[in-house]
């Protein structure tokens, strides 16, 4: 036992002690720790123990209560949260999620992976998430906006463009964004840089919408590049019908693969000759409607109610996560392994659970861990912070042109990292790796550990 494992092990088993009911955020935990030990066997000059100690406490936790009135004229309570999770490298950043199932464990998981996540961009920004169990569907667009100006006249106090940066996340587009903005110019002052997401009319960036999509997409094709390949001619299964799966099939279809499902809460949506792009972001985007709209307008589509994409069997090369987390266990990655399936790339945040992802690496899947995969977000959103510090607005093909640069960037730390600390394969450990040397080192050297 090395000093770093029981470094390790006796953070673990502190963290477990005083969480023990947010599983989400103790995942996120255990599968982190499990890939460091060999950066601090390496590195025995950070004092592994106060370093992971501090690391895996949020700097700042805030909760409160988000009132608003229906249309009926009915008084409705929400929960409000921000976790701001880890300055060291910048101010917080990270998206806001309006879902039933937001809790401190969800929010807690998805702000401990965005340290990493901001981390591997190379851009000065740390790591933060929040969000509300606010439903947006079926509400009326000013049941939405009451809720938005409630919520923000409480996280108006928390944050701004040096300070806290947030984004949006599931349930949170440039609607919910635009009146968020709108209550906190109201609020405080006229300040681009305090959110971002927001729409094109006023400070948002070209490309910021497709470029979680978009930038997982490039990070595989980075990795195909590696080995001298491509995505022409290769099938990918998507999950998801949101923002990050919309523009991943779009972005397949650009470099010549074909994309064959996607999904929602219902069911899912097997089209076996190939996504029709233009009717799904009919669907989704414009009719806000559910995938039964897709398969009724596309009867060669195959619907399948009330079941997960992941069980599908069928032949594909390349498999997208994109819907959200734990959607893959160990049972679906085997289904998957059996369909073919080479590569995983996570667009959503943690969709295969620890189980699931160890039975990939070891079948040879190259699985390609959310806070590298996924990355892309963040990094146009911070390219956006830019554009409002400059009162500026870039062309869509200089911000995507960055954009695949970043992802290059990230899977080449990525894949260096797995392979200096002896397991080139494992792309989980040197993301993980990658993305917490920065953060170490920058902790230590202003004087938290």
């Amino acid at each position: 036992m090395t000093k770093a494992n029981d470094a390790i092990t006796a953070v673990q088993k502190a963290i477990h002690n005083k969480d023990p009911y947010q599983t989400e955020f103790l995942q996120a935990v255990d599968e982190f720790l499990s890939t460091v030990e060999p950066f601090l066997d390496k590195h025995p000059s950070y004092e592994a123990d106060q370093l992971l100690a501090m690391l895996t406490e949020p700097e700042r936790i805030l909760q409160f209560r988000v009132p608003w009135q229906d249309d009926e004229g009915n008084w409705r309570v929400n929960r409000g949260y921000r976790i701001q999770f880890n300055s060291a490298l910048g101010p917080y950043k990270g998206g806001l999620r309006f879902h039933p199932s937001v809790n401190l464990s969800i929010l807690k998981f998805l702000a401990f992976e965005q340290i990493f996540k901001n981390s591997l961009t190379g851009l000065p920004i740390g790591g933060g998430k929040g969000g509300s169990d606010f439903d947006p569907k079926g509400k009326s667009n000013a049941e939405i906006m009451r809720f938005c100006q409630s919520f923000m006249t409480e996280l108006a106090k928390y944050i701004g463009p040096n300070t806290d940066i947030p984004a949006g996340d599931i349930g949170v587009g440039p609607r919910e964004i635009g009146y968020l903005y709108g209550m906190y110019k109201r609020i405080k002052q006229y300040d681009a840089g305090v959110l971002t997401g927001k729409p094109l009319d006023f400070w948002g960036s070209k490309g910021r919408t497709e470029a979680t999509g978009y930038g997982t997409v490039y990070f595989v094709k980075h990795l195909l590049a590696d080995r001298n390949e491509n995505l022409k001619g290769k099938t990918a299964a998507v999950s998801g019908s949101g923002n990050v799966a919309i523009y991943a099939i779009e972005k397949i279809q650009e470099l010549g693969g074909k994309p064959v499902t996607c999904s929602d809460s219902n069911g899912y949506i097997y089209d076996e000759e190939g996504i029709d792009l233009a009717l799904l972001k009919q669907v989704k985007e414009v009719d806000r409607d559910r995938l039964t709209a897709y398969a009724q307008k596309r009867p060669q589509a195959q619907y399948h109610k009330d079941e997960n994409v992941w069980d599908l069997k069928a032949n594909y090369d390349l498999a997208f996560p994109c819907a959200t987390q734990n959607e893959i266990d160990e049972t679906q990655a085997q289904t998957m392994v059996s369909n073919g399936v080479r590569v995983v790339a996570e667009g959503a945040n943690m969709p295969c659970s620890i189980e699931a992802a160890e039975y990939f690496m070891a079948q040879n899947v190259v699985y390609c861990p959310g806070k590298a995969a996924n990355a892309g977000g963040v990094a146009v959103s911070a390219l956006e912070m830019s554009q409002n510090a400059q009162r500026l607005q870039w062309e869509k093909e200089d911000v995507d042109k960055q954009l695949n640069t970043i992802m290059k960037n990230i899977y080449e730390s990525t894949r260096d990292a797995a392979k200096e600390y002896g397991s080139e394969k494992n792309f989980m450990l040197g993301a993980n790796i990658a993305g917490f040397s920065r953060v170490a080192k920058a902790m230590t050297e202003q004087g938290l550990v």
